[in-house]
């Protein structure tokens, strides 16, 4: 029996010798505060929140097996994930389905949004292809770099998925940033944003040449939502309210009174963090940042220490794409921000982001340095 035992603990440990359970236990926690703020923002709806833990499950499995596959296969695979990863990017074009363009692809069982994959696989194919070339890129290597961020970014904007498109661009930028790219570079790219801002705002063709109406209505509504209270501004109005409801300790769990009462939108989805704020306080709130944290440091640490150029360029933009995931959401759920459907990692119910973000994770612990899995 102890002979049993023995391999049973023995088997355990190499399955599970490739996670890192700093980082994982992190990420446990934040799933645990998702699953319980879901619960409550859908009026205690076991399906709902099945649901959202069957695509956790979906994740992990996803997450462990990436942890397994060597660091160099990654390497080589990079080029054929990144294509694949394009592929329904094309496809949701002419199929695809969505409230303001084109953004699922309806597999019967799941809603695949092929765009979330993306934000894994851009900072991959850009990680690979610095790590080939001699570092800080010269001029020809940062033009095809740039190149490798307009296909996905291109391809978001053309499925009119504004919000999504500019988290991809910020993963991508983010490999530029660590790859070394001279600040010469980054006071022209400032230059003509800002050049790019000063004609919106002084050439009103490029207000209608460039903006479809629900997108200028976003800008003008984060202006001031009180023109519009029971329209536009309903969303930031309702989602403030219960921010400040919550006050310091939060009314309790499933006690939030603008989600029961469906005065706030999407609280499952986007606002699902504001639904948070209002029955945890900012206890609750102080202590799901402070997860995220622990989980960027994490990962930074990680790039920090990697010896491959491959696995630090990827590691830390994937590290510093998530601070700006959640400062987004969170900066759109407070009224600091434009709405732009962006939802909370882990927190916000949601298949396709949640299983792209944990398996982004697996990768991260893949390609870990110092560490040899015995098979």
């Amino acid at each position: 029996m102890n002979t049993i035992l023995r391999f049973l603990a023995d088997l355990l440990l190499r399955l599970l010798r490739s996670l890192d359970p700093f980082l994982l236990l992190a990420l446990l926690a934040l799933m645990g505060v998702g699953l319980a703020t879901l619960y409550s923002a859908s009026n205690e709806s076991a399906r709902m929140t099945g649901m959202q833990g069957a695509y956790f499950g979906v994740g992990l499995a996803a997450l462990w097996a990436a942890s397994r596959v060597p660091a160099h296969i990654l390497k080589q695979a990079t080029p054929v994930i990144f294509a694949v990863s394009l592929l329904p990017m094309v496809l949701v074009l002419f199929i695809g389905s969505g409230k303001y363009g084109n953004h699922w692809i309806n597999l019967g069982f799941f809603n695949y949004q092929p765009s979330e994959m993306a934000k894994l696989t851009l900072p991959l194919m850009l990680a690979w292809h610095f790590d080939q070339r001699p570092l800080p890129p010269r001029f020809g290597v940062l033009l095809a770099g740039l190149a490798i961020i307009a296909l996905p970014v291109g391809l978001t904007l053309l499925q009119r998925d504004l919000g999504t498109a500019v988290l991809i661009l910020a993963a991508g930028v983010f490999v530029l940033f660590l790859a070394g790219t001279s600040w010469w570079w980054w006071t022209a790219a400032s230059v003509l944003a800002g050049s790019g801002f000063a004609l919106a705002k002084f050439a009103p063709m490029a207000w209608f040449a460039f903006l479809r109406p629900y997108q200028q209505n976003r800008i003008l509504t984060f202006r001031n939502p009180e023109n519009d209270p029971m329209g536009e501004g309903w969303n930031i109005l309702q989602s403030q309210i219960a921010i400040g409801g919550g006050g310091l300790t939060g009314k309790g769990w499933g006690q939030g009174t603008q989600s029961h009462l469906d005065y706030l939108p999407e609280h499952t989805t986007d606002f699902a963090f504001a639904v948070l704020s209002e029955e945890f306080g900012w206890i609750g709130v102080s202590v799901v940042l402070a997860l995220y944290l622990l989980i960027i440091g994490r990962c930074l640490w990680i790039a920090a220490d990697s010896r491959d150029g491959y696995a630090r360029l990827f590691v830390g933009a994937w590290a510093l794409a998530l601070m700006v995931y959640v400062l987004v959401n969170g900066g759109m759920i407070s009224g600091l921000l434009p709405v732009v459907g962006v939802p909370m990692p882990l927190i916000s119910y949601g298949g396709t982001s949640s299983v792209t973000m944990l398996l982004g994770f697996g990768v991260v612990m893949a390609l870990q340095a110092r560490r040899t899995i015995s098979r």
